[in-house]
């Protein structure tokens, strides 16, 4: 299926390895011209010439840590100057540290905030303008099955990925009818560096084993398995095309079935 992608320009933020590096593979396998970013600079080159080897796209690399107004700031200033525009931004970082109410402090939940909630509003910020010139975009938030269903253990996580549903939810109605869609998706436990840093911190509050979680959590799920990030990054490429363009303000998991809610 040709998406007609093929020409767009995207940003995928945290996308040195896994959710994200795998939506860079598969929005670059259309046709897309891609940049990514990532704080650690050898690991975001690598991967940059790995994209540029795998799809013969164009990629351009640029190392930003994304709870850092500064950095963002540096980070579009070069995608834009080099770019033109971001026609699909694709927001998305690494989750803040997992532990209950009382174990949080308030740099901890002023550091959360700055990583996953202002980070996509200052990444969305700045490439907004381009798109409502153009009369065209797509803005999609990787956020966590816990927007639908809070997870243990990840209080931090639980209420600021919630508050980017929330925004996204009311500006994508505020953009609906200048072309742009705006949705998220919820990554469910997934074979990812995240949720292996997740299983070990569970295994020490609850004095087990790593092997002991990662069971639990795989007989939790209806399919029997861990997702691959490559079947996440299916759904965002197909909402970043003219394909999903009546598809707006949507809060879609990827979860093999763990979700048991009706919406």
């Amino acid at each position: 299926m040709d998406l007609g992608l093929k020409g767009k320009t995207a940003l995928v933020a945290a996308s040195s390895r896994g959710l994200g590096k795998a939506v860079a593979i598969a929005l670059a396998r259309e046709g897309v011209l891609i940049a990514i970013t990532a704080r650690g600079e050898a690991s975001l080159q690598a991967t940059a010439e790995e994209i540029r080897q795998l799809t013969k796209s164009k990629v351009l690399a640029v190392p930003a840590d994304v709870s850092m107004a500064a950095d963002i700031e540096t980070l579009m200033d070069r995608v834009l100057e080099e770019m033109g525009h971001v026609d699909i931004l694709v927001n998305n970082a690494g989750g803040p540290r997992p532990g209950l109410f009382t174990d949080m402090s308030d740099e901890d939940w002023l550091h959360a905030v700055e990583l996953n909630l202002m980070s996509t509003i200052r990444l969305t910020r700045r490439a907004l303008p381009g798109m409502r010139a153009r009369q065209w975009g797509r803005i999609i938030n990787i956020t966590s099955m816990s927007v639908k269903q809070p997870m243990p253990n990840l209080i931090l996580s639980n209420t600021v990925r919630a508050g980017v549903v929330a925004m996204a939810k009311t500006l994508s109605s505020e953009m609906a009818a200048e072309g742009i869609t705006v949705n998220n998706v919820c990554p469910g436990y997934t074979l990812t560096d995240r949720v292996r840093q997740l299983a070990e911190s569970n295994a020490e509050t609850e004095h087990t084993s790593i092997d002991t979680v990662m069971n639990r959590w795989r007989e939790s799920i209806p399919a029997g398995r861990l997702g691959k990030p490559e079947e996440l990054a299916v759904l965002v490429t197909f909402l970043a095309s003219d394909s999903a363009a009546y598809i707006t303000g949507t809060t879609v998991q990827v979860d093999g079935g763990f979700i048991r809610s009706l919406l």
